[in-house]
Protein backbone atom coordinates (compact mmCIF):
# COMPACT_ATOMS: atom_id res chain seq x y z
CA UNK A 1 0.00 0.00 0.00
CA UNK A 2 1.31 3.56 -1.18
CA UNK A 3 2.19 5.83 1.91
CA UNK A 4 1.37 9.65 2.46
CA UNK A 5 2.97 11.78 4.93
CA UNK A 6 1.24 15.23 4.33
CA UNK A 7 1.54 18.81 6.36
CA UNK A 8 5.10 18.82 6.78
CA UNK A 9 6.41 21.95 7.73
CA UNK A 10 9.60 21.27 6.15
CA UNK A 11 11.20 17.84 4.72
CA UNK A 12 15.31 18.03 5.72
CA UNK A 13 17.81 16.30 3.34
CA UNK A 14 16.27 15.91 -0.08
CA UNK A 15 18.23 14.82 -3.04
CA UNK A 16 17.65 14.05 -6.30
CA UNK A 17 20.61 11.03 -6.47
CA UNK A 18 22.13 9.33 -4.04
CA UNK A 19 25.65 11.24 -3.06
CA UNK A 20 28.80 9.86 -2.18
CA UNK A 21 28.99 11.83 0.62
CA UNK A 22 28.99 15.56 1.85
CA UNK A 23 32.44 17.24 2.27
CA UNK A 24 34.29 20.22 2.89
CA UNK A 25 32.36 23.86 1.98
CA UNK A 26 29.30 21.66 1.06
CA UNK A 27 28.44 20.43 4.53
CA UNK A 28 27.22 23.92 5.57
CA UNK A 29 24.81 23.07 2.86
CA UNK A 30 21.24 21.89 3.13
CA UNK A 31 18.42 20.61 0.48
CA UNK A 32 15.24 21.28 2.27
CA UNK A 33 11.22 21.70 0.93
CA UNK A 34 9.21 23.94 3.05
CA UNK A 35 5.74 22.76 3.18
CA UNK A 36 5.98 19.36 1.71
CA UNK A 37 4.69 15.74 1.33
CA UNK A 38 6.22 12.43 1.29
CA UNK A 39 5.06 9.28 -0.08
CA UNK A 40 6.58 5.82 -0.33
CA UNK A 41 5.74 2.24 -1.35
CA UNK A 42 6.49 -1.18 -0.12
CA UNK A 43 9.42 0.55 2.34
CA UNK A 44 10.87 2.72 -0.51
CA UNK A 45 10.90 6.49 -1.22
CA UNK A 46 8.71 7.10 -4.37
CA UNK A 47 8.11 10.74 -4.23
CA UNK A 48 7.97 13.99 -2.58
CA UNK A 49 7.99 17.50 -2.71
CA UNK A 50 5.62 20.93 -2.36
CA UNK A 51 1.73 19.96 -0.78
CA UNK A 52 0.98 22.29 -3.83
CA UNK A 53 2.11 19.45 -6.02
CA UNK A 54 -0.16 16.87 -4.19
CA UNK A 55 -4.07 18.37 -4.09
CA UNK A 56 -6.52 15.80 -4.22
CA UNK A 57 -4.36 12.89 -2.95
CA UNK A 58 -7.06 12.13 0.43
CA UNK A 59 -9.45 10.84 -2.25
CA UNK A 60 -7.18 8.37 -3.87
CA UNK A 61 -8.05 4.30 -3.34
CA UNK A 62 -5.07 2.23 -1.44
CA UNK A 63 -3.55 5.27 0.06
CA UNK A 64 -2.68 5.74 4.09
CA UNK A 65 -2.13 9.16 4.99
CA UNK A 66 0.04 10.19 7.83
CA UNK A 67 -0.33 13.66 9.63
CA UNK A 68 2.83 15.15 10.10
CA UNK A 69 0.89 18.12 11.64
CA UNK A 70 3.26 20.93 10.89
CA UNK A 71 6.35 18.96 12.27
CA UNK A 72 9.71 18.39 10.53
CA UNK A 73 10.51 15.03 8.87
CA UNK A 74 14.24 14.07 9.02
CA UNK A 75 15.82 11.16 7.64
CA UNK A 76 16.78 8.50 10.17
CA UNK A 77 20.34 9.28 11.90
CA UNK A 78 22.75 6.68 11.12
CA UNK A 79 24.93 5.68 13.76
CA UNK A 80 28.11 4.37 12.37
CA UNK A 81 30.41 3.62 15.53
CA UNK A 82 28.48 1.82 18.69
CA UNK A 83 29.49 -0.99 21.55
CA UNK A 84 25.68 -1.69 21.92
CA UNK A 85 26.19 -5.41 23.26
CA UNK A 86 27.10 -5.29 26.22
CA UNK A 87 26.88 -6.92 29.60
CA UNK A 88 26.90 -4.44 32.45
CA UNK A 89 27.30 -0.88 33.36
CA UNK A 90 30.45 0.70 34.55
CA UNK A 91 29.12 3.87 36.56
CA UNK A 92 32.23 2.58 39.34
CA UNK A 93 34.82 3.85 36.98
CA UNK A 94 32.84 6.98 36.28
CA UNK A 95 32.89 7.62 40.12
CA UNK A 96 36.46 7.10 39.99
CA UNK A 97 37.32 9.20 36.98
CA UNK A 98 35.42 12.31 39.20
CA UNK A 99 37.98 11.53 41.86
CA UNK A 100 40.90 12.23 39.56
CA UNK A 101 41.75 8.91 37.75
CA UNK A 102 42.10 8.52 34.49
CA UNK A 103 40.97 6.75 31.03
CA UNK A 104 44.62 4.91 30.87
CA UNK A 105 44.68 4.46 35.11
CA UNK A 106 41.50 2.82 35.15
CA UNK A 107 42.35 0.74 32.87
CA UNK A 108 45.71 -0.49 33.46
CA UNK A 109 44.33 -1.49 37.16
CA UNK A 110 42.09 -3.98 35.48
CA UNK A 111 38.80 -1.36 34.41
CA UNK A 112 37.96 -0.42 31.27
CA UNK A 113 37.41 -2.47 28.52
CA UNK A 114 39.02 -5.62 30.50
CA UNK A 115 36.28 -5.04 33.28
CA UNK A 116 33.61 -5.08 30.59
CA UNK A 117 34.75 -8.09 28.93
CA UNK A 118 34.47 -10.45 32.67
CA UNK A 119 31.49 -9.37 32.90
CA UNK A 120 30.18 -9.84 29.23
CA UNK A 121 32.17 -13.82 29.27
CA UNK A 122 29.91 -14.98 32.52
CA UNK A 123 27.01 -13.54 30.39
CA UNK A 124 24.46 -15.80 28.33
CA UNK A 125 24.01 -14.83 24.48
CA UNK A 126 20.37 -14.83 25.12
CA UNK A 127 20.37 -12.24 27.80
CA UNK A 128 23.40 -10.21 26.27
CA UNK A 129 20.03 -9.95 23.03
CA UNK A 130 17.36 -9.12 25.40
CA UNK A 131 19.82 -6.07 26.97
CA UNK A 132 20.80 -5.13 23.57
CA UNK A 133 17.63 -5.11 22.06
CA UNK A 134 16.06 -3.17 24.74
CA UNK A 135 18.69 -0.33 24.52
CA UNK A 136 17.96 -0.48 20.21
CA UNK A 137 14.28 0.07 20.58
CA UNK A 138 15.69 2.86 23.03
CA UNK A 139 17.53 4.31 20.27
CA UNK A 140 14.90 3.98 17.53
CA UNK A 141 12.71 6.02 19.85
CA UNK A 142 15.02 8.94 19.63
CA UNK A 143 15.54 8.50 15.50
CA UNK A 144 18.15 6.55 14.69
CA UNK A 145 17.22 4.17 11.85
CA UNK A 146 20.54 2.45 11.12
CA UNK A 147 23.37 1.29 13.28
CA UNK A 148 26.62 -0.18 13.36
CA UNK A 149 27.57 -2.76 16.42
CA UNK A 150 31.10 -3.79 17.63
CA UNK A 151 32.37 -6.92 19.12
CA UNK A 152 35.53 -6.39 21.17
CA UNK A 153 34.11 -7.07 24.34
CA UNK A 154 34.83 -10.72 24.48
CA UNK A 155 38.48 -10.74 24.08
CA UNK A 156 38.21 -14.85 24.03
CA UNK A 157 37.12 -16.91 20.91
CA UNK A 158 33.67 -18.48 22.31
CA UNK A 159 32.32 -14.70 23.68
CA UNK A 160 33.51 -12.38 20.81
CA UNK A 161 31.64 -15.12 18.54
CA UNK A 162 28.70 -14.83 20.85
CA UNK A 163 28.73 -11.33 20.61
CA UNK A 164 28.47 -11.38 16.83
CA UNK A 165 25.81 -13.74 17.29
CA UNK A 166 23.53 -11.19 19.40
CA UNK A 167 23.96 -8.74 16.55
CA UNK A 168 23.43 -11.06 13.79
CA UNK A 169 20.06 -11.97 15.98
CA UNK A 170 19.18 -7.76 16.24
CA UNK A 171 20.01 -8.05 12.40
CA UNK A 172 17.14 -10.52 11.83
CA UNK A 173 14.63 -9.47 14.36
CA UNK A 174 14.63 -5.45 14.48
CA UNK A 175 13.37 -3.20 11.97
CA UNK A 176 17.37 -1.61 11.71
CA UNK A 177 19.56 -1.42 9.48
CA UNK A 178 22.30 -3.01 10.97
CA UNK A 179 26.23 -3.42 10.21
CA UNK A 180 28.33 -5.73 12.32
CA UNK A 181 31.77 -5.13 13.07
CA UNK A 182 34.76 -7.82 14.34
CA UNK A 183 37.04 -6.15 16.70
CA UNK A 184 38.55 -8.66 18.45
CA UNK A 185 41.54 -6.51 19.12
CA UNK A 186 40.12 -3.95 21.21
CA UNK A 187 42.38 -5.09 24.27
CA UNK A 188 45.11 -7.41 25.24
CA UNK A 189 43.10 -9.90 27.55
CA UNK A 190 45.13 -10.82 31.34
CA UNK A 191 46.12 -13.95 30.09
CA UNK A 192 48.20 -12.41 26.84
CA UNK A 193 49.53 -9.64 29.05
CA UNK A 194 53.34 -10.66 28.17
CA UNK A 195 52.64 -12.08 24.70
CA UNK A 196 50.62 -9.60 22.56
CA UNK A 197 51.99 -11.62 19.29
CA UNK A 198 50.05 -15.02 20.91
CA UNK A 199 47.08 -13.00 21.39
CA UNK A 200 46.66 -11.71 17.79
CA UNK A 201 47.70 -15.20 16.61
CA UNK A 202 44.69 -16.11 18.67
CA UNK A 203 42.08 -13.29 16.49
CA UNK A 204 43.93 -13.83 12.69
CA UNK A 205 43.98 -17.54 12.99
CA UNK A 206 41.09 -18.46 15.35
CA UNK A 207 39.25 -15.96 15.87
CA UNK A 208 38.89 -14.40 12.17
CA UNK A 209 38.70 -18.11 10.06
CA UNK A 210 35.07 -18.80 12.33
CA UNK A 211 33.92 -15.38 11.97
CA UNK A 212 34.35 -15.18 8.43
CA UNK A 213 32.91 -18.54 7.60
CA UNK A 214 29.31 -17.55 9.50
CA UNK A 215 29.13 -14.53 7.84
CA UNK A 216 28.94 -12.61 11.15
CA UNK A 217 30.94 -9.69 10.38
CA UNK A 218 30.29 -6.57 7.41
CA UNK A 219 33.79 -4.81 8.94
CA UNK A 220 37.36 -5.40 11.22
CA UNK A 221 38.50 -2.93 13.19
CA UNK A 222 41.51 -2.76 15.57
CA UNK A 223 42.45 0.00 18.45
CA UNK A 224 45.03 1.53 17.28
CA UNK A 225 47.06 3.21 20.34
CA UNK A 226 49.66 3.74 22.63
CA UNK A 227 49.17 0.37 25.13
CA UNK A 228 46.61 -1.09 23.20
CA UNK A 229 48.12 -2.19 19.49
CA UNK A 230 50.86 -1.14 17.17
CA UNK A 231 51.28 -0.12 13.87
CA UNK A 232 52.37 -3.17 13.07
CA UNK A 233 49.58 -5.11 14.81
CA UNK A 234 47.08 -3.03 12.64
CA UNK A 235 48.98 -3.81 9.42
CA UNK A 236 49.29 -7.54 10.58
CA UNK A 237 45.40 -7.44 11.26
CA UNK A 238 43.79 -5.35 7.89
CA UNK A 239 45.58 -7.50 5.61
CA UNK A 240 44.35 -11.11 7.26
CA UNK A 241 41.14 -8.84 7.36
CA UNK A 242 41.05 -8.06 3.07
CA UNK A 243 41.90 -11.59 2.61
CA UNK A 244 38.60 -12.31 4.37
CA UNK A 245 36.47 -9.72 2.58
CA UNK A 246 36.46 -7.73 5.76
CA UNK A 247 36.89 -4.16 4.88
CA UNK A 248 38.15 -2.42 8.16
CA UNK A 249 36.48 0.68 10.64
CA UNK A 250 39.47 1.09 13.03
CA UNK A 251 39.81 3.39 16.18
CA UNK A 252 42.68 5.69 15.42
CA UNK A 253 44.28 8.77 17.62
CA UNK A 254 42.26 8.33 20.15
CA UNK A 255 44.99 9.90 22.85
CA UNK A 256 47.66 9.85 20.24
CA UNK A 257 48.77 10.17 16.56
CA UNK A 258 50.77 7.50 16.13
CA UNK A 259 49.84 6.68 12.37
CA UNK A 260 46.95 4.87 12.44
CA UNK A 261 45.15 6.60 10.03
CA UNK A 262 47.93 6.69 7.41
CA UNK A 263 48.53 2.79 8.24
CA UNK A 264 44.11 2.28 7.63
CA UNK A 265 44.14 4.56 4.73
CA UNK A 266 47.01 2.95 2.66
CA UNK A 267 45.19 -0.45 3.48
CA UNK A 268 41.03 0.41 2.31
CA UNK A 269 39.79 1.48 5.81
CA UNK A 270 36.37 2.51 5.01
CA UNK A 271 36.26 4.84 8.32
CA UNK A 272 38.63 6.54 10.47
CA UNK A 273 36.95 6.62 14.28
CA UNK A 274 37.75 9.15 17.36
CA UNK A 275 40.42 11.32 16.12
CA UNK A 276 40.76 13.17 19.11
CA UNK A 277 44.37 13.99 18.42
CA UNK A 278 45.18 14.64 14.99
CA UNK A 279 47.96 16.14 13.42
CA UNK A 280 48.95 17.90 10.11
CA UNK A 281 50.35 14.66 8.50
CA UNK A 282 46.64 12.88 9.18
CA UNK A 283 45.00 15.52 7.45
CA UNK A 284 46.63 15.25 4.34
CA UNK A 285 46.53 11.58 4.10
CA UNK A 286 43.17 11.46 4.35
CA UNK A 287 42.82 13.87 1.54
CA UNK A 288 42.15 12.42 -1.91
CA UNK A 289 40.99 8.70 -0.45
CA UNK A 290 37.64 7.02 0.19
CA UNK A 291 38.26 7.32 3.82
CA UNK A 292 35.88 8.99 6.03
CA UNK A 293 36.74 10.29 9.66
CA UNK A 294 34.52 10.01 11.84
CA UNK A 295 34.41 12.34 15.45
CA UNK A 296 32.82 10.84 18.79
CA UNK A 297 31.98 13.82 20.96
CA UNK A 298 30.06 12.11 22.84
CA UNK A 299 32.86 9.83 24.07
CA UNK A 300 35.28 13.41 24.29
CA UNK A 301 32.47 14.58 26.70
CA UNK A 302 32.30 11.88 28.89
CA UNK A 303 35.89 11.62 29.79
CA UNK A 304 36.93 14.98 29.51
CA UNK A 305 39.57 15.05 26.25
CA UNK A 306 39.36 17.06 23.55
CA UNK A 307 36.94 16.96 20.76
CA UNK A 308 37.90 16.17 17.23
CA UNK A 309 38.94 18.51 14.76
CA UNK A 310 35.68 18.97 12.90
CA UNK A 311 35.89 22.63 11.41
CA UNK A 312 39.88 22.27 10.49
CA UNK A 313 38.82 19.02 8.61
CA UNK A 314 36.24 20.65 6.90
CA UNK A 315 38.69 23.85 5.98
CA UNK A 316 40.68 20.62 4.67
CA UNK A 317 38.22 20.06 2.18
CA UNK A 318 37.23 16.79 3.98
CA UNK A 319 33.62 14.78 4.99
CA UNK A 320 33.11 14.39 8.50
CA UNK A 321 30.86 11.96 10.39
CA UNK A 322 29.72 12.41 13.97
CA UNK A 323 28.67 8.49 15.75
CA UNK A 324 28.04 8.33 19.05
CA UNK A 325 29.86 5.55 20.66
CA UNK A 326 27.52 3.94 22.61
CA UNK A 327 29.18 2.02 25.25
CA UNK A 328 29.37 1.73 28.99
CA UNK A 329 32.76 2.73 29.58
CA UNK A 330 33.18 6.32 27.58
CA UNK A 331 30.06 7.15 26.47
CA UNK A 332 27.25 5.57 28.05
CA UNK A 333 24.49 6.75 25.28
CA UNK A 334 23.29 6.76 22.19
CA UNK A 335 21.18 9.67 21.94
CA UNK A 336 22.40 11.09 18.31
CA UNK A 337 19.98 14.10 18.82
CA UNK A 338 22.33 14.78 21.91
CA UNK A 339 25.72 14.05 19.66
CA UNK A 340 24.22 16.58 17.31
CA UNK A 341 23.80 19.30 20.12
CA UNK A 342 27.48 18.55 21.24
CA UNK A 343 28.63 19.16 17.30
CA UNK A 344 26.97 22.49 17.72
CA UNK A 345 27.59 23.26 21.63
CA UNK A 346 31.33 21.86 22.05
CA UNK A 347 32.78 21.23 18.63
CA UNK A 348 31.29 24.81 17.08
CA UNK A 349 29.69 23.33 14.10
CA UNK A 350 26.78 24.57 12.22
CA UNK A 351 23.08 22.80 12.04
CA UNK A 352 23.68 22.02 8.78
CA UNK A 353 27.00 20.30 9.22
CA UNK A 354 25.75 18.68 12.29
CA UNK A 355 22.66 17.16 9.80
CA UNK A 356 24.54 16.40 6.95
CA UNK A 357 27.45 14.49 9.46
CA UNK A 358 24.69 12.46 11.59
CA UNK A 359 22.85 11.36 7.96
CA UNK A 360 24.89 10.96 4.51
CA UNK A 361 28.14 10.48 5.68
CA UNK A 362 27.12 8.41 8.50
CA UNK A 363 25.40 6.24 5.82
CA UNK A 364 28.71 6.01 4.10
CA UNK A 365 30.60 5.12 7.21
CA UNK A 366 28.27 1.96 6.85
CA UNK A 367 28.70 1.62 3.38
CA UNK A 368 24.90 2.36 2.85
CA UNK A 369 24.41 5.66 0.90
CA UNK A 370 23.02 4.53 -1.79
CA UNK A 371 19.67 3.08 0.54
CA UNK A 372 19.96 5.53 3.51
CA UNK A 373 20.77 9.03 4.74
CA UNK A 374 18.76 11.14 2.76
CA UNK A 375 15.51 11.54 1.25
CA UNK A 376 15.77 10.51 -2.28
CA UNK A 377 13.53 7.89 -4.44
CA UNK A 378 14.66 4.56 -4.42
CA UNK A 379 16.16 4.80 -0.91
CA UNK A 380 15.01 2.59 2.38
CA UNK A 381 11.74 5.14 4.40
CA UNK A 382 13.72 5.85 7.31
CA UNK A 383 12.67 8.61 8.78
CA UNK A 384 11.02 10.66 11.73
CA UNK A 385 8.51 13.37 12.40
CA UNK A 386 9.40 15.49 15.23
CA UNK A 387 7.07 17.26 16.86
CA UNK A 388 6.24 21.52 14.98
CA UNK A 389 9.14 23.21 16.04
CA UNK A 390 10.71 26.58 14.72
CA UNK A 391 13.20 25.49 12.67
CA UNK A 392 15.58 22.52 12.18
CA UNK A 393 18.08 24.31 14.20
CA UNK A 394 16.04 23.43 17.15
CA UNK A 395 17.03 19.66 17.35
CA UNK A 396 20.43 20.78 18.09
CA UNK A 397 19.68 23.74 20.31
CA UNK A 398 16.37 21.45 22.53
CA UNK A 399 19.34 19.28 23.85
CA UNK A 400 17.40 17.90 27.18
CA UNK A 401 14.16 17.00 24.97
CA UNK A 402 12.90 14.30 22.73
CA UNK A 403 11.01 16.11 20.21
CA UNK A 404 10.48 13.27 18.03
CA UNK A 405 6.73 12.47 17.48
CA UNK A 406 6.57 9.26 15.14
CA UNK A 407 9.45 7.08 13.38
CA UNK A 408 9.24 4.93 10.03
CA UNK A 409 11.50 2.60 9.31
CA UNK A 410 11.14 0.65 6.26
CA UNK A 411 8.06 1.80 5.46
CA UNK A 412 6.53 0.86 8.89
CA UNK A 413 5.47 3.51 11.56
CA UNK A 414 7.23 2.23 14.75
Amino acid sequence: MKTVVKNISELIQTESSPRKWVAGKEMSKLNTIKEAFLEYEDGIITSFGNMEEWKGIENWNNTEIIDADGGMVFPSYCDSHTHLVFAGSREGEFVDRIKGLSYKEIATRGGGILNSAEKLQQTSEDELYVGALERLNNLIKLGTGAIEIKSGYGLTLEAELKMLRVIKRLKETTEVSIKSTFLGAHALPKKFKNNKDRYMDLVINEMLPIVASENLADYIDIFCEKGYFTIEDTKRLLEAGKKYGLQAKTHVNQFNSIGGVKTSVELGALSVDHLEEMEDHDFEVLKNSNCIPTILPSCSFFLGIPYGPANKLIENGLPVALASDYNPGSSPSGNMNFIASLGCIQMKMTPEQVINATTINTAYAMGMEKVLGSICIGKKANFFITKEIPSYAYLAYSFGDNIIEKVVLNGKLI
